[in-house]
Formats: structure tokens, C-alpha cells, sequence
């Protein structure tokens, strides 16, 4: 995607190698700063406090994380610690695990002074993987909104997400907001009801996107989607999703599950953009999904630009508790269907199946 002009992906290795730079996304929307990462450490760091963010970037990330480790110390006990390190950060994101997965099998096949040149490799051809997976699912979910724009022809297509599954969420493109960009590059006149996305409010980080990109957008607060579909005035649904499971149930950001129900309930098409690499083949049930919970303070405090700068505002009682879930699981009865870099398909294991058969025996 462009900024100012300037093409960027989310997460990139200098010139030299011996670091990679990633768009530091706590500072989004009000400041585009770019952090130089030298050390597994540190990308693990970069992780945990959402630096860097989505399912897809988070696998890309801690890919590289382990080409810095290997750099350092190519023994295969450097690279048991920096799987350690980097696979307890974000315990739902199931990319995570097998991005790491992945480097290891690659490097444990080489000999320890090509370690550091493998890992570096594979690590840049996830990346390139991912650019590509993302635009063949923009391809696809862009059939959807072409079938929408049909129905309603000279009309906007009215879009609504939740969370942010666009460029920022993966390495470029996006997941959920690719068919957006899709779309809107064709001359579809599509429209966007941003979720606000709290407590983290990353729907100023969808904003920022769709502003960036020119797609005419309208922000709401996460309980007002229903609403706007009880009165016709969305045409489809479209979101990420971290985990799936392999009877098609998602976990996504927390209150996707409540969007999910106001679509169904309201006869609106609930669709769900995902990489093949998302879908956690062993497990079935949406019980199984490990739930991540994040500090309280992310719920009662709130950051953002302030006459003087960049200021944090407690906006509940000193002591008060707060429970903050990051995730919720959405049934894949409740999932119109899946938009994959392989296709359109139903929220089933038959569905996926139908698309991924390699998976047919486990």
C-alpha cells in the first residue's frame, strides 16, 4: 500500500540484514513511525505490546524474529529459546505457531553455517507468500461485492467490518479489507462502517487505512451495527479471524461473535477472510481456541492526541477492576461463508476440505 506516495508493506529486513524495520502500529493513527528491530527480543517485545499486529504479520514477524536470533548464535539451543520466546506472545493468533513451525523445519535441514542465511530466506518468502495470499482473497471476496453491487446498481455498497484485517494486519493487502480495496479500484462504489473496535479502538487504524487509500468510510461505536442493519443499511459483513477451527468456527477480535448474530438475525451476508495458514487443522471445537486476556488498563485507559501531544486519560474510578478478553469464537453456523486465497467456501469442515483436500487425513 502507498503512504504519501511511497509503497510500504508492514514489516521489511534492511539492507544489510542485520535488522528488520516494521510500522510501529501503537503510534497509529496520529503518528507513522517506522522502529528498527535488531533482536528476537525485541521483536517479541514488538509483538506482545501490538506493535505489530493480525494474525498473518504477527507469523511473518516472529519468522524474522528467529533469522535475527540465528544470526547471533545458529545453535539449536539459541533456536529452542527464541521459539520459546516468540511462541508465548500471543497465545490465540494461530499464525504464530505455525510461522514458527515452519522456520524450524527449514533451518533444521541445513547445516549450522547456512542456518542464519536459511532462516533469513524463508522468512522473506512467508512474507512474499502472504502478499500474494491476501490479493488472490481480495480477488475472491471482490466476486461478493460485485453480486451486492448487482442487487443494487447506481447504490453504494455499504461494508461492515470489525477490528482491522486490513495491510496493517498482515505484511500488505489485508484479509477482511482487501475485497474493499478490490472494489473500490474497480469503480464499485463501496462504502464502510468502521467499527471502533474497543478497547483498543483499532478501527482508527481501518480508518487511517481507508482514508489513505481514498474509500469513503464512516465510523461507528461497536454496539451500533445492529442497528444499522435492522434498517437496511448494510449489505454484508466482512471480517478477519486469528484461529479457525476445522468445522469453520472463528476466533476473532472480541464482539465479532455479537456482529455475527445481528447478521444472521437480519438476513445480512456474514463472510469471513481468511490464509489458508489461519485455519488450525486440529481442533474442531470453538472450546479448544485459547483465549487471550490482556491488561486491564487497555479497557480504563485510553491514549490519543491531546492539544499538547500524545496523552493517556483514565476513564473509570481509580482501583476499578476491569476483565479484558481479546478475543470471542463465532460459530461457523453463523458465517455466510469463507473467503480464502483458494476460493469461496462454506463454513464447514466439508467446506474447507473442498478447497484444501490435502487435508482430508489429518
Amino acid at each position: 500500500m502507498k503512504i504519501n506516495g511511497r509503497s510500504f508493506r508492514t514489516i521489511w529486513p534492511t539492507a544489510n540484514g542485520a535488522a528488520v524495520e516494521i510500522i510501529d502500529q501503537t503510534l497509529l493513527p496520529h503518528d507513522f513511525v517506522t522502529r528498527r528491530l535488531e533482536t528476537a527480543d525485541e521483536v517479541a517485545e514488538a509483538i506482545r505490546v501490538m506493535r505489530v499486529r493480525g494474525a498473518p504479520l504477527i507469523g511473518v514477524a516472529a519468522a524474522y524474529g528467529v533469522a535475527l536470533a540465528m544470526a547471533r548464535d545458529p545453535s539449536d539451543a539459541s533456536l529452542a529459546n527464541a521459539l520459546k520466546l516468540l511462541g508465548a506472545t500471543r497465545p490465540t493468533a494461530i499464525n504464530l505457531r505455525w510461522a514458527l513451525d515452519r522456520i524450524a523445519t527449514a533451518v533444521r535441514r541445513v547445516t549450522l553455517d547456512k542456518v542464519a542465511e536459511t532462516a533469513f530466506a524463508e522468512a522473506a518468502r512467508m512474507a512474499d507468500e502472504d502478499v500474494e495470499t491476501n490479493a488472490a482473497i481480495g480477488g475472491h471476496g471482490l466476486k461478493l461485492i460485485r453480486a451486492a453491487h448487482a442487487r443494487k446498481p447506481g447504490e453504494p455498497v455499504n461494508v461492515l467490518t470489525h477490528c482491522n484485517a486490513g495491510w496493517l494486519a498482515c505484511v500488505d493487502w489485508g484479509t477482511a479489507l482487501a475485497p474493499i480495496y478490490r472494489a473500490h479500484d474497480e469503480g464499485i462504489p463501496v462504502h464502510v462502517w468502521v467499527d471502533e473496535t474497543r478497547p483498543r479502538i483499532q478501527g482508527a487504524l481501518t480508518a487511517w487505512e481507508l482514508a489513505s487509500h481514498g474509500v469513503p468510510h464512516t465510523v461507528i461505536v461497536d454496539n451500533a451495527g445492529g442497528h444499522l442493519m435492522q434498517h437496511g443499511r448494510v449489505d454484508l459483513c466482512i471480517v478477519g479471524t486469528d484461529r479457525t477451527t476445522r468445522d469453520g468456527d472463528v476466533a476473532n477480535k472480541i464482539g465479532t461473535y455479537l456482529k455475527a448474530l445481528a447478521a444472521f438475525d437480519n438476513d445480512v451476508p456474514f463472510y469471513v477472510g481468511l490464509p489458508g495458514s489461519t485455519i488450525d487443522w486440529s481442533i474442531r471445537s470453538c472450546r479448544e481456541i485459547p483465549i487471550e486476556e490482556r491488561a486491564a488498563e487497555e479497557v480504563t485507559v485510553i491514549t490519543g492526541r491531546a492539544a499538547e501531544g500524545m496523552a493517556s486519560v483514565q476513564v473509570y474510578p481509580a482501583g476499578t477492576r476491569a476483565a479484558n478478553f481479546g478475543f470471542d469464537v463465532t460459530p461457523g453456523r453463523l458465517v455466510t461463508a469463507l473467503i480464502t486465497e483458494r476460493g469461496v467456501c462454506q463454513s464447514s469442515e466439508a467446506g474447507l476440505l473442498s478447497l484444501f483436500p490435502e487435508r482430508s487425513n489429518g
